[in-house]
């Protein structure tokens, strides 16, 4: 019977060994996400997850695997930049306005990585490392600030307001393996676009009917140039036939009475 407990006792001690060994969230803190790799086996295809249990039985070979740990904590960007509406210069000095079209922003966006872009992370760009995937963020951050900065509808809502919840959603389209996408504007200085637009749209319109005027007198003159061509052309066949037949200069002089 002792024998018996012993080598029951025995057998638990070892399953709860292979338990341990085997378990796939061992090594992975709470906060953090987990991805194997083995050399039998390749890429384990979960994500080990903060209060999953999962069990891989060949962790439980020696040296045979390898977990990357990942902590997917917020992305905070600060940014600021300052230009002119497109044309804003030529608009103002067309309207005769002093000041110009000109905006500022300092602004900040934040924002988290999904969990499972992790696995194309990981099989595709061979990040392996908290520093590597922090390196792959900070490039998300700028490309998002670039984003920003191209979307002038959705800014003008931005530097008006101070937020904008379709540039929001038009950064999380634009970049789906983001979320908890937000954007926090610090101070801006914001151009009359009503005014712009106004101006813009009677530009428009000045320098339309100046370039119909314009071909308008391009025709003319091309069309009284061709008929001096012609005119030329007609008396350079005149002169022509008068040198080769003199007697005609007569018959010219007695029909016009001399």
């Amino acid at each position: 019977m002792k024998k018996f407990f012993v080598t029951l006792l025995f057998l638990i001690i070892l399953a709860g060994l292979a338990v341990f060994f085997g378990w796939a969230q061992a090594g992975v803190p709470p906060d953090a996400y987990g991805i194997i790799r083995s050399k039998s086996h390749g890429i384990y295809p979960h994500l080990v997850m903060p209060g999953e249990f999962r069990w891989v039985w060949y962790k439980l070979i020696p040296t045979n695997t390898q977990t990357a740990v990942f902590r997917l904590n917020p992305v905070n960007r600060e940014f600021s930049a300052k230009s002119t509406l497109p044309s804003g210069a030529v608009y103002a000095a067309f309207a005769g306005i002093g000041g110009d079209f000109s905006w500022e922003i300092s602004a900040a966006v934040s924002f988290s990585l999904r969990p499972e872009a992790l696995f194309p992370l990981v099989t595709d760009l061979n990040i392996g490392t908290q520093e590597e995937l922090e390196q792959y963020e900070s490039t998300i951050a700028e490309q998002i600030e670039a984003f920003i900065l191209r979307r002038m509808e959705p800014l003008e809502a931005l530097l008006a307001d101070g937020e904008s919840p379709e540039l929001e959603r038009d950064i999380q389209r634009e970049f789906p393996s983001i979320t908890d996408v937000a954007i926090r504007v610090k101070s801006a200085k914001s151009p009359d676009f009503a005014l712009y637009q106004q101006v813009k749209e009677l530009y428009t319109a000045f320098t339309a009917l100046q370039k119909e005027i314009m071909s308008g007198e391009l025709r003319e003159k091309a069309k009284s140039r061709i008929e001096s061509y012609r005119r030329f052309d007609e008396l350079e066949q005149y002169g022509a036939l008068l040198t080769k037949y003199p007697i005609l200069l007569d018959y010219l002089r007695m029909g016009s009475g001399e």
